[in-house]
């Protein structure tokens, strides 16, 4: 039998208590496939990380949910840096390869910024989900729909769903009867991630929701998605929004974990997310 630590980390978290959780697990040599899957659903968290060496980077990470493992993954990238700079005794930059490719994050104090690897372009293609359809499915009205949705991926693909107000963000309530109408992404996943600019803030406030339809049925809403993040960046370029941008996304208000993102999006396609890490417990497990 053997025994693997592991630490209890909230991303984007402003609080002990708010953030993404995330669990790490510091060194993960001798654990199979099944094994990590196992860990991450008997955790139950969005994503649970396993630290191992690599020949290319600082650490290599795997990141799994519940149900499968991810290519790639903001809040996991973020958590698993600020883990990886304490086990190495490094600086404030480390690098990590995921199996969506290398990338850089470093970090000022608790609070780390990731940079996206480069990305196919164009990021962003026609979905098939219409206005209206988006509508309902939300449980809002088409005037409360800013644009149509759009396809995004700059590593993990959602559908990005522009909204006029922030107001409808914070009103919106998916309907699980609709579900069969909510377009899938190559890795069979349907999400949808809702923004709006807070009105005042001269655009740098954002206001966000993700959700994402649970295996065998119902809506999930996560607290805090780097990857969609990212997203909103490559949204910004293919929709020729004036650059550079740095935004603040409130995400999570919702299911009380309320989190708080940085966005930096600069020329050239040069998307930067960032946001505090918090750790909260260490332990371990014997299997």
């Amino acid at each position: 039998m053997a025994r693997y630590a592991f630490r209890i980390l909230n991303v984007f978290a402003e609080s002990t208590f708010g953030g993404n959780a995330l669990c790490v697990f510091e060194d993960a040599r001798g654990m199979d496939d099944a094994s990590m899957q196992a860990l991450a659903r008997q955790f139950n968290l969005s994503e649970t990380t396993f630290i191992l060496p690599s020949g290319q980077a600082d650490a290599r990470v795997r990141i799994f949910n519940p149900d499968a493992e991810m290519r790639f993954a903001g809040h996991p990238t973020l958590g698993s840096a600020q883990v990886v700079r304490d086990l190495l005794g490094k600086g404030d930059r480390v690098t990590l390869e995921l199996q969506g490719g290398m990338v850089p994050v470093e970090a000022n104090g608790d609070v780390w910024t990731l940079t996206m690897p480069p990305f196919s372009a164009p990021a962003m293609r026609h979905c098939q989900l219409t206005r209206e359809a988006a509508a309902r499915l939300l449980g809002l009205d088409v005037q409360d729909l800013e644009g149509e949705p759009v396809w995004v991926n700059t590593g993990a693909e959602h559908v990005l769903i522009p909204l006029a107000a922030a107001d409808a963000v914070r009103r919106a309530a998916p309907r699980g009867d609709f579900l069969v109408q909510w377009p899938a992404n190559g890795a069979g996943r349907k999400t949808a991630y809702l923004f709006a600019f807070e009105p005042g803030s001269n655009g740098g406030e954002v206001a966000a929701r993700y959700f994402s339809a649970k295996p065998g049925g119902g809506i999930n809403e996560d607290p805090g998605t780097g990857s969609a993040c990212a997203n909103l960046g490559a949204w910004l370029i293919e929709t020729g929004r004036t650059l550079p941008q740095q935004l603040r996304i409130s995400q999570g208000e919702a299911v009380s974990r309320p989190c708080r993102l940085f966005l930096e999006v600069a020329e050239g396609r040069n998307i930067r997310v960032g946001g505090r890490v918090i750790e909260i417990a260490r332990g371990s497990v014997s299997i």
